[in-house]
C-alpha cells in the first residue's frame, strides 16, 4: 500500500523531519509515500502560513529520495503538493502546478468564503447543515473554476470540526450536492482520496464516509489514492489495515498511484 497524503517541516502545520516519515513508513512496511505538503495561498486566519517554499521543498525530498534510493530504501518516495483551492486564485494555482514537476496534486478545500471550517467563526450564525451545505456549494465552484489538480482531497473534511462533527452527518442528507460534487469530478477525468485521518478524529469513518466512497464507485468512478494526512511521523499510514476492507466493500478492487501526475492501478490484495 502507498500512502500519498503526507505533510513535514514544509507545511505551516507540521514540524516533522521528512526522514522520520520515511522511517516511519519503512517500519509500517509500506510499498511507497508521496509528500504533499500544503499551499494556501490568501489564508486570512493566518497570513502566510501556508506560503510554502516550493523549491526548497522539491530540493529536499528529491535528493532524500535519490540518496535512500543508492542505499537500497524498500520505499519508492514520491513528490506532491496539496494545493488549497478557492476560485479566486486558481490561475495563481494553476501557475504552480504547471510550473513544477510533481508527482500527485491534491486539489483540496480549506477556505470556504474566506474562512477555514477549522476555525469556530465558520459555524457562527449558521445551523450546522447551512454550514456543511456552505462548504459542499465551494467544492462545486472549485471545480467549475479550472483548478488544476488529481484528486480532490477529503470531501468532508468540514466533518472534522463542525459542533457536533459527524454525528448527524449522513450522504443521505447531502445527496444531491454530494452526487453533483462526485459527477463533476468523474467528468473531468480527476479522482478522489480516501483520506484515513478521520479515524484519527474520532469519526469512526474515513473523509470521505464510506457510503461516498460507495457511491463514486457507483456512478463511475474509478481513480482513488489513499492517505492517512499525517503530520506526524507516527501518523503515517494510520489505521491502513482498514483500508482493503473499505474500498472492496465499495466495490472497488484496485487503487490509484500517481508518478508525474499519470494514474496507474495497483490491485487490492
Amino acid at each position: 500500500m502507498w500512502d500519498q497524503h503526507m505533510h513535514c517541516m514544509f507545511s505551516g502545520d507540521s514540524d516533522a523531519d521528512p526522514v522520520l516519515m520515511i522511517k516511519s513508513a519503512i517500519n509500517k512496511g509500506l510499498d511507497g509515500i508521496c509528500f504533499t505538503d500544503h499551499l494556501d495561498y490568501d489564508y486570512k486566519e493566518e497570513p502566510g502560513l501556508f506560503d510554502l517554499d516550493i523549491a526548497a521543498y522539491e530540493k529536499r525530498i528529491k535528493r532524500l529520495a535519490i540518496a535512500l534510493k543508492e542505499k537500497g530504501c524498500p520505499v519508492n518516495i514520491h513528490w506532491g503538493i496539496e494545493i488549497g483551492l478557492q476560485p479566486h486564485i486558481t490561475d495563481k494555482n494553476n501557475e504552480v502546478t504547471k510550473k513544477y514537476p510533481f508527482d500527485l496534486v491534491i486539489g483540496s478545500s480549506h477556505v470556504v468564503n474566506g474562512i477555514d471550517p477549522y476555525y469556530p467563526v465558520f459555524y457562527k450564525g449558521k445551523t450546522e447543515h447551512e454550514a456543511y451545505t456552505e462548504y459542499f456549494e465551494s467544492i462545486l465552484d472549485n471545480l467549475h473554476s479550472g483548478a488544476d489538480f488529481d484528486v480532490y482531497g477529503h470531501i468532508d473534511y468540514v466533518v472534522r470540526y463542525g459542533p457536533d462533527k459527524n454525528k448527524y452527518y449522513s450522504y443521505e442528507r447531502y445527496a444531491d450536492i454530494i452526487d453533483a460534487i462526485l459527477k463533476e469530478i468523474i467528468s473531468q477525468g480527476k479522482g478522489i482520496e480516501l483520506n484515513t485521518a478521520g479515524f484519527k478524529y474520532g469519526l469512526g469513518h474515513p473523509n470521505p464516509t464510506e457510503d461516498v466512497l460507495k457511491r463514486y464507485h457507483e456512478l463511475g468512478g474509478e481513480i482513488i489514492t489513499v492517505g492517512a494526512d499525517a503530520h506526524k511521523p507516527e501518523h503515517v499510514a494510520y489505521d491502513f489495515d482498514k483500508v482493503s476492507n473499505i474500498l472492496k466493500d465499495a466495490g472497488f478492487m484496485y487503487y490509484t498511484v500517481f508518478e508525474n501526475r499519470v494514474p496507474a492501478f495497483i490491485k487490492l490484495l
